[in-house]
Order: structure tokens, then sequence, then C-alpha cells
């Protein structure tokens, strides 16, 4: 049985954006609070975010900075 290719979507729900990144959504979420949220209340009163394939490519270069490095 072969895997099932990647397909590449146009948009992308939170859910689905976690999914393809490999992590929960809870860390999805504090990824963007952490560095692309400017202010607090900018995070509180975003409407429902959709992401983009170009969005999730720097998404996935910021959650691979987060894991520590192997000593």
């Amino acid at each position: 049985m072969h895997p099932k290719p990647v397909v590449s979507k146009a948009q992308y729900t939170e859910a689905e954006a976690a999914q393809q990144l490999g992590i929960p959504v809870e860390d999805l979420r504090t990824l963007i609070r952490r560095h692309i949220v400017v202010e607090e209340s900018d995070a509180t009163n975003a409407p429902m975010t959709t992401f983009q394939p170009s969005d999730l490519l720097v998404l996935r270069l910021l959650a691979k900075s987060q894991i520590p490095a192997a000593v």
C-alpha cells in the first residue's frame, strides 16, 4: 500500500494547518501568538483564521526552531 500523496490546498483551517505541521492546535496557536501576533488583543479579536500554503511554510520553519537541539 502506498502512502497518500500530500494534496496542496489553497487554504487550510486551523486544525488542518496544525495537522500539516504535525503539531497540536494549541502549539500552532502558541507559535502564532509568540511570533506573528503583535498584541494579545489582536489574538483574541481575530476572526476565524485560514492559512495559505506559504503560511504553512513559515510556520513549519518557526515550529522547527522551537525544537531543542540534541546534545
